[in-house]
């Protein structure tokens, strides 16, 4: 029992894996949709231009127990393969480049698979056109035979091209390249070829023409973009002839000699005529019409001319035949004709040179009257030159050569056998100039070319030329540069101009004439080529120192050149320096120079450099000044005041300078100018009290009575001081210098305040008007003597306290008062205390306030003693 348990789900399960591998359903493919890019391939087209390589398709299908599938692409045996596919994925991929014109459907097997199962269809893939063809003639090559007397408008041949393309890409047009240039036109749509109406054919004239057709298809897309092919071909339009033109004699004019010793029966020479319809041509005949005079006789097939009686039986010289040459049709019938000339001569042996004749028989000298310049290629018409050799065969041979100026004219021809026509050919037409050769002349030489004598002869050919215009006049420069002085009166002759014109009488006559922006002030003499400025011109180099301006030289004719012309207006000196003031007032700190300058109106170098210098100054050497910058400065040695104290007792420093500024012109100008310095030290601390002093430095008074009240409150420490120092100097008889009192201090900062000329600045508070700056380089002793030659380094003073409300009035004139050193008068005022004769009694308060500015500075320094 328990084996049956056992063997009966075995069994089961193997029951149940057959009865499911029975039950397995085959994978398949989705149904293709119009345009659909996936499925089994079954309605798919495609482009002939597609890329090989383009994804053009995916094969998709799904198997029913969800298993994954497979896909494969199969062909017949022998077919090309257009394509791959990746198994897995189902992209079908171009491989093969196609080309409807040779296969436009493609068969193949597309399969899908589950592992078990497989299921194949076979499905058809369309090429779609694409423009890829071009067209191509067919039954090429194109000959047409066309006779010449075709009616214009008549159709001649058709062409046919086709292009394997459809649509559009497969129409043709045709039409022809050059249309306006041949005599044929086409049907752009038959292709039938025509004679363009009012055009006939000529055989004589053009035997064959060489038609280029060109065949266009419709246009259509390839590869994404509108291609239009095209192709050609050639038809060759062979005229054919046509009896329509008369018979043309060759080797024209004809010459014969019979000589001595010729025999009856011999041939002088034979004339040639053909048919003149060339495809087709008909016999000649030819005759003798007059002119023989029974001595000689013609072949009437081959036109060869015998002389049938000897020559001492000949009674002319030269006999002039008159032969004609007719055409005889097949039918026996002589239809149109011809003439010609023949000159036959009777001549000796070989005892003659080569002759040169003229219209009136021998002649060696050809003259001809000319324009020069003629056309290359032209005949000197007007030279009627023949040249004979009366000798027979190789001993009538000879050459013409043209002997002088090379290559201006050629001779033709330059072999003659008996006799030629000579034509002088132009060769070279530029150098047939009037202006160089009023004549030219030549030597014609005929020389036997074959003969042992070499005999020859010449001719003077002398051509005489007649003048044109044909020259232009011609500057003798491009440009013309002139110069003139700005001081030049009206009416000044610049610059005179020539211009040269070669050819001869009126022709060779040079007006002259000016324009330009530039050619205001100037006129030009119409002759003589002359400019001169205008009578009312003036010339200033400062306001405009170049003019230029174009001058033309005119034929009678109208021809004409140009040249340019510079003119440079010369500076003149004639300006002086000037200052800007005649009387001038400067300030000078020592150290620093003070400097003038001066204008010079002059537009060039030297006249407006202006060069300085000191023409008086009292005390003589006190300041130098550079010559070149104006610039003014003490002496070297002049470092102080005190040092200018010893030069002069003028003790306000205020000293009047004439300086004169002289330009280097020639001949040279100068100006003076009277130059006041003021010469001062840079003592005060800029402050309210320099602001202050600026204000009121035109105002001597205000400040005098702002300082006293200054003082009122200062009295005390300077009687103090006063007081230290007499009795200081009375315990001891010897006179301590500074320095040694500089030493003993153990304050380092000075206290010697000298004022300066002080910048004007608007104090912000009345407190700040007092401030001072400190300098150090006043000069004095322990016993006010001025008179040694160092200076000391003084302690610094303090700063004074503000003024009081009320000064002092009945004392504060005893006391020495120190003041600022300066001149306190505004600008403006110095102007009108000049104009009212009052700068004596300005300098001498200026004076006063320095010197009391400088006994306190002294009376400061006495209680540190």
């Amino acid at each position: 029992m328990k084996h049956v348990r056992h063997f009966t789900p075995s069994l089961f399960l193997s029951l149940v894996h057959v009865c499911l591998v029975q039950a397995n359903y085959a994978p398949y493919f989705f149904d293709n949709g119009a345009r659909s890019t996936n499925g089994n391939m079954a309605l798919l087209s495609l482009s002939e231009d597609t890329p090989v390589g383009t994804h053009v398709y995916t094969l998709n299908g799904t198997d029913p127990e969800g298993d994954p599938v497979t896909y494969g692409l199969t062909y017949e045996a022998g077919s090309r393969r257009y394509f791959s596919v990746d198994k897995n994925l189902g992209n079908v991929t171009l491989i093969e480049e196609l080309d409807r014109e040779k296969e436009d459907e493609i068969e193949v097997v597309v399969s899908i698979s589950d592992g078990l199962s497989t299921v194949s269809e076979k499905v058809r893939i369309l090429v779609m056109d694409a423009n890829d063809e071009s067209p191509e003639f067919v039954n090429t090559p194109y000959i047409v035979q066309v006779p010449e007397n075709a009616p214009s408008g008549s159709s001649i041949f058709k062409i046919e091209a086709v292009d394997k393309d459809t649509g559009s890409g497969g129409s043709i047009t045709y039409f022809l390249q050059n249309i306006h240039a041949n005599k044929f036109t086409i049907d752009r749509h038959s292709g039938v070829l025509r004679i363009k109406t009012g055009v006939t054919l000529d055989y004589e004239k053009s035997r064959t023409h060489f038609v280029v057709v060109v065949a266009k298809d419709g246009g259509g897309k390839l590869r994404g973009d509108n291609k239009v092919f095209s192709a050609t071909t050639t038809v060759t339009v062979n005229v054919e002839d046509v009896q329509d033109t008369p018979p043309m004699f060759i080797g024209t004019p004809y010459y014969g000699y019979v000589y001595e010793d010729t025999l009856a029966g011999s041939e002088v020479l034979t004339v040639v005529a053909l048919d003149g319809d060339r495809g087709k041509p008909n016999n000649i005949h030819y005759c003798i019409v007059n002119g023989s005079e029974g001595s000689f006789e013609i072949s009437n097939t081959t036109g060869a001319i015998s002389v049938i009686k000897s020559p001492n039986q000949l009674k002319k010289e030269v006999y002039e035949l008159k032969v004609r040459a007719s055409e005889v049709s097949q039918e026996g019938d002589i239809s149109v004709y011809a003439f010609a000339m023949v000159t036959i001569r009777v001549v000796d042996l070989n005892n003659h040179p080569p002759t040169f004749y003229g219209e009136n028989g021998p002649q060696n000298r050809f003259e001809l009257t000319m324009y020069e310049h003629p056309p290359e290629g032209e005949i000197l018409r007007g030279l009627k030159i023949t040249v004979n050799d009366s000798d027979q065969g190789a001993n009538a041979k000879f050459n013409l050569r043209l002997v002088g100026p090379g290559g201006i004219f050629r001779v033709v021809p330059q072999t003659v056998l008996n006799e030629a026509q000579v034509t002088i050919i132009v060769e070279n037409s530029a150098a047939i100039d009037y202006e160089k050769f009023m004549v030219l002349t030549f030597k014609l030489l005929a020389i036997e070319v074959n003969t042992p004598e070499k005999f020859s002869s010449t001719a003077d050919v002398v051509i005489r030329l007649l003048d044109t215009n044909d020259n232009v006049p011609k500057f003798s420069s491009d440009y013309y540069i002139a110069r003139i002085p700005e001081n030049s009166p009206g009416g000044s002759n610049v610059v005179a101009v020539t211009a040269t014109d070669p050819d001869s009488g009126l022709w060779g006559e040079v007006k002259y004439s000016i324009y330009g922006t530039g050619a205001d002030l100037f006129l030009i003499h119409p002759s003589t080529g002359i400019i001169y400025t205008q009578p009312w011109a003036v010339l200033d180099a400062e306001v405009n120192s170049k003019y230029n301006f174009y001058v033309k030289a005119e034929d009678t004719d109208g021809k004409y050149s140009l040249a340019e012309v510079f003119i440079t207006v010369l500076d003149v000196n004639d300006h002086s320096p000037e200052f800007n003031e005649n009387i001038q007032e400067k300030t000078m700190i020592i150290g620093s120079p003070v400097k003038i300058e001066a204008i010079d109106q002059d537009a060039e170098e030297p006249n407006n450099i202006v060069d300085y210098s000191i023409m008086q100054a009292d005390p003589a050497n006190v300041f130098d000044i550079d010559q070149s910058t104006g610039e003014i400065k003490l002496k070297s040695y002049i470092r102080s005041l005190d040092i200018i104290h010893n030069i002069t007792k003028n003790k306000d420093c205020i000293w009047s300078v004439v300086v004169q500024a002289k330009d280097r012109g020639s001949p040279s100008f100068s100006t003076t100018a009277v130059l006041k310095i003021d010469i001062t030290e840079e003592t005060l601390h800029k402050g309210p009290m320099a602001a202050f002093l600026m204000q009121t430095k035109d105002n001597p008074m205000k400040a005098l009575g702002v300082l006293a009240g200054v003082m009122g409150i200062m009295v005390l420490i300077t009687i103090m001081i006063s007081t230290a120092m007499f009795w200081r100097n009375k315990r001891s008889n010897k006179i301590m210098p500074v320095r040694r009192i500089i030493k003993k201090r153990q304050t380092p900062q000075s206290r010697t305040v000298r004022m300066e000329w002080l910048k004007f600045k608007r104090p912000s508070n009345a407190a700040e008007k007092f401030v001072v700056e400190d300098d150090a380089k006043s000069l004095h002793n322990e016993n006010s003597n001025n008179n040694i030659q160092f200076a000391p380094v003084l302690p610094t003073a303090p700063s004074p306290p503000p003024p009081p409300a009320l000064a002092p009035r009945g004392d504060a004139l005893g006391w020495r008062v120190p003041t600022v050193s300066g001149s306190l008068t505004p600008k403006f005022i110095n102007k009108q205390l000049k104009k009212r004769g009052h700068g004596t009694a300005h300098n001498a308060l200026v004076s006063e306030l320095k010197m009391k500015f400088e006994k306190r500075n002294a009376a400061i320094g006495e209680p540190h003693i």
